[in-house]
């Protein structure tokens, strides 16, 4: 961690803002939403365009049925979610519609972006409502999510949406004000950082474990998000939401919030997809052998390298790779099917059309739709 770099001296012209449940909720919430819209408004009054993740469809639901606490069951869950979604976005439609804004919905699950093709074409909704001038105000589909089809909270999406629109800044809007080297709610001698050039383990142990009561998300959260958005080269603000002008501040480089350096660009393109797939549709074990190939090589994933198959999955869908301890080597996409690699797995090339009565390809995984995954993305 280093000084601060001011933002100043950079143009954002697309950037992502997420608002979570905490900030939304309570007695000012509404105050809140209301001048987060206005400084929504204002960046798009600078020539900005700006995509909304918004929390609280759940938080908004509870307040509507009078309901202290979340339901326990997963049907309960999304009948929350029914209920306050509606209403969450009426009442955006209407913070916006005091600056002469249009809003659009767009509700997403994992599985809308763990194929590539929905992946584009949610892409392409984005880019038409941001050159119609349109907000998209996006959240996740809790109306129909259960695990296996779970981002697992908004800052993920959030840092997914602002890869896949190209967003040259992501901004969390929380109840907490900053990242702070411990959880302050703990030790209240904590400080705040102001600059982070890399999202690692050291920063990672800083952050709380615990979420707010209301959302779902926490500070480690929020660092796997800047993470996630650092791989694309992507900066990230977290900024206190309660602040009336805190993305103003930030943006003329006031020492508000934390900033989180872009990096270099790791990632684009398909392998930027593969690299923040929330959830790849099942798993490969390779021996030693191969797991030095596929990290310090570059390599392909031959059959003769896999141990064990896991899961269900057809050819072209996306796997994790881990080596024989257990730990994640990278996402890649598979030439065989689940059923296939189990019956060729451990074989050598020149086996697998003796096996299976045919050869599509010598690879199981070819490197170049391979995408190795940082030891920060699994701890």
């Amino acid at each position: 961690m280093k000084g601060r770099v001011p933002l100043t001296a950079q143009t954002h012209r697309r950037i992502v803002v997420k608002v979570g449940s905490a900030v939304l909720s309570g007695a000012n919430g509404r105050q809140q939403q209301l001048a987060i819209a206005a400084q929504i408004a204002a960046l798009r009054a600078e020539g900005r365009q700006v995509v909304l993740v918004s929390s609280g469809a759940m938080a908004t639901g509870l307040g509507k049925l009078g309901f202290k606490k979340r339901p326990t069951t997963m049907p309960g869950k999304q009948a929350i979610a029914a209920v306050g979604q509606p209403t969450l976005m009426y009442l955006w439609e209407q913070a916006f519609g005091w600056y002469d804004l249009k809003v659009a919905q767009i509700l997403l699950t994992a599985e809308d972006l763990a194929h590539r093709h929905r992946y584009l074409n949610a892409r392409q909704t984005l880019e038409t409502l941001l050159e119609w001038g349109i907000v998209p105000i996006i959240n996740e589909n809790d109306t129909v999510m259960v695990d296996e089809i779970k981002f697992g909270d908004n800052d993920q999406l959030s840092a997914l949406m602002a890869s896949l629109v190209g967003a040259d800044l992501l901004i969390l809007l929380s109840d907490i004000e900053a990242l702070y080297d411990a959880d302050p709610r703990t030790h209240p001698q904590a400080r705040p950082i102001q600059y982070v050039e890399r999202v690692d383990t050291g920063v990672l142990k800083m952050a709380g474990d615990s979420p707010n009561q209301v959302g779902t998300g926490g500070m480690r959260s929020k660092l796997l998000a800047a993470e996630k958005a650092q791989a694309a080269g992507i900066p990230t603000l977290l900024l206190p939401g309660t602040r009336p002008q805190s993305i103003a501040e930030a943006l003329r480089g006031e020492p508000i919030g934390t900033l989180f350096s872009g990096g270099n660009r790791r990632y684009s393109g398909q392998k930027l997809w593969l690299y923040q797939l929330p959830k790849p549709q099942g798993e490969v074990v390779v021996d030693q052998g191969a797991a030095q190939a596929l990290r310090q090589g570059g390599a392909s994933l031959l059959p003769a390298g896999i141990l064990e198959v896991r899961g269900s999955f057809g050819v072209g869908e996306a796997v994790n790779c881990l080596d024989r301890e257990g730990h994640l080597i990278g996402i890649g996409l598979v030439n065989y099917t689940a059923s296939e690699l189990g019956r060729i797995k451990g074989r050598k090339t020149r086996e697998i059309e003796a096996v299976l009565g045919y050869k599509n390809t010598d690879e199981a995984i070819h490197r170049d739709h391979f995408a190795l995954v940082s030891e920060i993305v699994e701890k």
